[in-house]
C-alpha cells in the first residue's frame, strides 16, 4: 500500500484535508485523508523539532481488487468491504548542524 499526496487544505486550526492517490495491489484511486490533532512543535533531547498528527479515511476494499472472503455459519462474512485506515505520523525537523560538527 502506498499513498502519494497531491493537495493539502487547512479546514480549521489543527484540521487538514489531504487529497492523494492510494495504491493497493496495483490499483490507484484518489482518496481524502482527514487530518486531526496537528500538535504544537516539541523539542526533543537532540534539539530536533517534532510534531504529530493522525489521518483517517474509509475505503471499499473491493475497489482495490481485495476480494477474498469466507462465509460464516450464520450467513455473515469474515471480512467486511468497508475498511477504516488510520495513519499516525510524527514529523521531525532536524536541528541545524553546529559549526565545526
Amino acid at each position: 500500500m502506498t499513498f502519494k499526496s497531491k493537495k493539502v487544505e487547512q479546514l480549521a486550526p489543527g484540521k487538514l484535508r489531504v487529497t492523494g492517490d492510494l495504491t493497493i495491489h496495483g490499483i490507484t484511486k484518489e482518496v481524502l485523508l482527514d487530518v486531526d490533532g496537528l500538535t504544537a512543535p516539541v523539542k526533543d533531547p537532540w534539539g530536533n523539532q517534532r510534531v504529530a498528527a493522525s489521518a483517517t479515511t474509509k475505503i471499499n476494499r473491493q475497489d482495490y481488487g481485495v476480494k477474498w472472503n469466507a462465509k460464516l455459519d450464520n450467513g455473515g462474512v469474515v471480512v467486511g468491504d468497508d475498511v477504516n485506515i488510520t495513519i499516525d505520523v510524527e514529523l521531525i525537523q532536524k536541528a541545524a548542524a553546529k559549526s565545526g560538527d
